[in-house]
């Protein structure tokens, strides 16, 4: 089945096909908005995810609905958008087509916005049943239920040696990521639950941050990523660098430290060590006649094309580009939002005939918050921490989010957390598996059955 041309009813002979709904795809297609140009928009999913808020969902703070926003409501007043859930399957560059299941789609410009969304165990996929990670809603749900469900089972635990084992939460990856994890796990643990249990006291929880170069947030400043040690630490933190992690099991990790070998005993290991674009990707690489680095992601130049095939774009944490020096660029939510708008102008520039510069990222800070009095922030020449680099990462997270309702939600969210130290969205998802053995409750069977 080949979906006609001007499904969108623009009058427009153009038609620019987005595939990802994510930071980039969407801010190409707003960006598109007032284009002489049919836009179809494709995802699998059929919300946009504010994933810098994920860990937040995986902790309990909020709900899944706080961080998404349907695409049909985000891009529908744009007359010229449709949105189409489905996934793509093939891209036929030469006839300009792609397609979804059995539908076939004609474009004349197309932009692939995919996005990385598969962890990077670096090898050792077999880690994922016991360390998931954190990319999607789904992940979120699953961390959640881990983390809470280790509470639980350590409530009914007689024995002292798998209470502590199931009492200690080991995340994996010193990036922005597992700073903010770890720092969520740790409030969580020495702030909201004292009180809540009888048998346990969840103050004696362990939470540590393994690492494995000489220190965390590599892309901040050494004196800022100190700073957010010492806060880590206030949330009773212990934070290891230069740990190599080796193996991976069902009750804990080994890891390398100053040659000699480790390990710890935990049921509850979060992965937050890197992510890359699904295994798929390379097929789709070689369907526009382009190989895909070693890490997965397809080359442009330095408008964001593919070389083999210009009226194809790629952006976001699935292009491989580099900057003016040529130095790829990071894989940060801020790159794929220039990058798609960018290319939505780009391309509106070009339909009239109107010459546009290359692509130049502009970077305008990087931050990371530990707990909810706490964050750095690094914005050149000025560089915030504590109390006052927090308040910067929370207007800056507001005001990027989609819309409105969710600015006010998370708001409200915030503000209730930071009176109480509450955390109200701790469902633990429900499987006979958690029903008879709690320390088990999102155990590879359990995720495959989300």
């Amino acid at each position: 089945m080949q979906q006609s041309r001007d499904s969108a009813g623009t009058g427009s002979n153009h038609r620019v096909v987005i595939v990802g709904g994510g930071f980039g795809g969407l801010h190409a297609a707003k960006a598109l908005r007032r284009a002489d140009a049919e836009v179809v928009l494709i995802d699998r999913k059929n919300y946009h995810l504010f994933q810098p808020l994920l860990y937040q969902v995986a902790t309990g703070m909020l709900n899944p609905g706080d961080i998404t926003s349907p695409l049909r409501t985000v891009v529908g007043r744009q007359k010229n958008t449709q949105v189409l859930h489905g996934e793509l399957n093939t891209i036929l560059a030469d006839k300009k087509q792609v397609r979804m299941g059995d539908k076939v789609l004609d474009y004349d410009t197309l932009v692939l916005a995919l996005g990385a969304t598969a962890h990077n165990y670096f090898g050792n996929d077999r880690w994922e049943q016991d360390a998931p990670g954190l990319k999607s809603v789904e992940d979120a749900i699953e961390i959640r239920s881990r983390v809470l469900s280790a509470f639980e089972a350590a409530e009914l635990e007689d024995d002292p040696a798998k209470r502590r084992e199931l009492l200690t939460f080991v995340i994996i990856g010193g990036g922005p990521t597992g700073v903010e994890l770890a720092g969520a796990v740790g409030e969580l643990a020495h702030l909201t639950l004292p009180g809540e249990f009888r048998n346990i006291d969840p103050a004696d929880s362990r939470v540590i941050l393994l690492e494995g170069m000489d220190r965390v947030l590599g892309a901040h400043t050494e004196p800022l990523a100190e700073k957010a040690v010492t806060s880590l630490r206030r949330l009773g933190v212990e934070v290891l660098t230069g740990s190599m992690v080796n193996e991976i099991t069902e009750t804990g990790v080994r890891y390398a430290k100053n040659e000699q070998d480790h390990r710890i005993a935990s049921r509850s290991v979060i992965w937050a060590g890197g992510v890359k674009p699904d295994a798929g990707i390379g097929t789709l690489a070689q369907q526009l006649g382009v190989d895909s680095d070693k890490s997965g992601r397809i080359p442009v130049n330095r408008t964001l094309q593919v070389v083999t095939h210009p009226d194809v774009y790629v952006i976001g944490d699935l292009a491989q580009a580099l900057d003016e020096h040529g130095d790829p660029l990071p894989g940060l939510a801020a790159v794929a939002m220039q990058q798609g708008k960018y290319v939505g102008k780009r391309i509106s520039r070009t339909l009239k005939g109107k010459p546009v510069r290359e692509f130049e990222y502009r970077d305008r800070g990087t931050m990371a918050t530990i707990g909810k009095k706490a964050a750095i922030a690094d914005f050149g020449r000025m560089q915030l921490w504590g109390f006052p680099g927090w308040v910067a990462w929370l207007l800056v997270h507001l005001m990027l989010m989609v819309q409105f309702g969710n600015r006010l939600i998370v708001f409200v969210q915030w503000a209730y957390n930071w009176f109480t130290n509450g955390r109200n969205a701790r469902m633990i998802r429900w499987t006979r598996e958690t029903a008879e053995d709690p320390e088990h409750s999102n155990r590879a069977d359990s995720r495959r059955a989300a």
